[in-house]
């Protein structure tokens, strides 16, 4: 059953513990080859997201109808209560993230706990200074149309532009495969396939469109799923500085940095994100103290 008019592709292996693993931009659910392997005695659910990979790619007149966090998470929540699953921990990086923790507000009934990178919120006007407008530029570019024209439909266009982010994005010690690479044009380069994967940003989904609205919740309105805040150390978007007000947004949230990785969680340390889920269902709680307050 389509919500939204969207279908969503998704693979699901094993049994136990649910499982919900939600990728970022400009990936799919391939961006979890490395963590699902480590996830022994657990039920993963991994879907492609509206727009990307071979769910469904509607490019609509209002993306902030169907391509929203709000849109993003209506799909996923129904995708798994379709597929009969039980509440499950969720996790989440790049825009993954911000759909997790908009399932955990809307739908706390299918959310056990979650593991989640940056995005988070807390960033505020800090997103607005020299340093951090040189790194989110894209997040503009891609509300434009000239975005489409220069990039929709070009295969080799599409390799170069995603080159560019796999690499600056990434940590000292990972380098992003020509293989991987192959698969993204494969999936990203058909005609208006990139331009259904950045309806996000034209949404008004991303870091820099909802930095200035941004304000803290009262202490009763804070997100209470238990969860798990893992902060790499290279991440050019989101420097460490920026996890020091999560504590005015999540009432059980708990901070651990990962030194030597950057942006792309899965990839560069699945290890971290397996023992932070198999923590939440031993229910012993996150893996680690390191960074908490």
């Amino acid at each position: 059953m389509a919500v939204d008019g969207f279908e969503l592709a998704y693979d699901l292996t094993g049994s136990g513990p649910v499982v919900v693993a939600l990728h970022g931009w400009p990936g799919d659910r391939t961006d979890y080859r490395d963590l699902v392997p480590l996830l022994s005695g657990c039920r993963v659910l991994v879907p492609d997201l509206r727009g990307f990979g071979s769910s469904d790619k509607h490019v609509v007149a209002d993306p902030a109808e169907q391509y929203s966090s709000a849109a993003q998470s209506r799909g996923v929540a129904d995708l798994i209560t379709s597929l009969g699953l039980e509440p499950a921990v969720v996790v989440g990086y790049d825009i993954g993230s911000r759909i997790a923790q908009e399932l955990a507000r809307a739908r706390p009934d299918l959310v056990r706990a979650m593991v989640i990178c940056p995005p988070l919120p807390g960033v505020g006007a800090r997103v607005f200074g020299p340093g951090p407008l040189r790194e989110f530029w894209y997040q503009s570019f891609h509300r434009l149309p000239l975005s489409e024209a220069l990039v929709d439909g070009k295969p080799d266009a599409v390799r170069a532009y995603l080159r560019h982010f796999w690499e600056h994005w990434s940590g000292p010690s990972f380098t992003v495969s020509e293989e991987h690479l192959d698969h993204l044009v494969s999936v990203y380069g058909p005609p208006g396939a990139f331009t259904a994967s950045v309806q996000w940003y034209r949404a008004g989904a991303g870091t820099a469109a909802r930095a200035a609205a941004e304000t803290a919740p009262a202490p009763e309105d804070r997100l209470a799923t238990p969860t798990a805040v893992l902060w790499p150390e290279h991440d050019p978007l989101f420097p460490r500085e920026w996890s020091d007000r999560i504590d005015e947004f999540f009432s059980q949230a708990r901070l651990r940095f990962v030194d030597g990785a950057g942006h792309y969680a899965p990839l560069e340390y699945p290890s971290v994100i397996a023992e932070e889920v198999h923590a939440f269902l031993a229910d012993e709680g996150p893996a680690s103290d390191e960074g908490a307050w």
